[in-house]
């Protein structure tokens, strides 16, 4: 992704679609489709947004003549894999409040990552996309940002998301 922002997702066997995944500027989407070719999810762009397109097999080509390339390809692999565990584990245990917790300090990581603000920032997605993202309702998902600014955690004005408490908003996603 080069800018703006997308939303990775399948379609299930009964015509929903399941967002598998957010993805902002610098990060990779695809490597689904390295093993088989085919991809098992589509992407969606939630604002204007802008794509690079990388062959894998130019990639491969290149990496062999940069081994940097290797390497920072194998890291972001890594990273999206401990991404996903995360996440799996995160929908298999957690509370809502746990749950919506961790999706805002991920964001926030991921924009430090990028040298961007890691306390304020514009969500891309809607409420419908981060609950269908969760597991939660949109309704759950509105209560939960609810709760988090009455507790000062935060404060949620549409989609423009201020962190005032990076660790009280780390105790409610129990990474404390």
């Amino acid at each position: 992704v080069r800018a703006g922002a997308l939303k990775a997702y399948r379609t299930t066997d009964d015509g929903r679609e399941q967002v598998t995944g957010f993805y902002f500027p610098g990060e990779l989407l695809g490597m689904d489709g390295i093993s088989v070719g085919v991809h098992a999810s589509s992407a969606k762009a939630l604002e204007t947004s802008a794509v690079c397109e990388i062959p894998f097999d130019s990639l491969e080509k290149l990496s062999t003549l940069m081994p940097d390339l290797q390497h920072h390809f194998f890291q972001l692999m890594s990273r999206k894999i401990t991404e996903d565990q995360l996440l799996i584990t995160l929908l298999s245990k957690s509370s809502a409040d746990e749950r919506v917790a961790s999706l805002m300090l991920s964001i926030s990581t991921r924009n430090a990552r990028r040298k961007l603000s890691a306390t304020e920032f514009r969500l891309p997605m809607s409420r419908v996309d981060i609950g269908n993202y969760l597991g939660l309702t949109v309704e759950t998902v509105s209560r939960v940002f609810s709760r988090m600014q009455k507790l000062k955690l935060l404060t949620a004005d549409n989609k423009e998301i201020c962190i005032l408490d990076p660790r009280g908003l780390q105790a409610m996603a129990n990474l404390a």
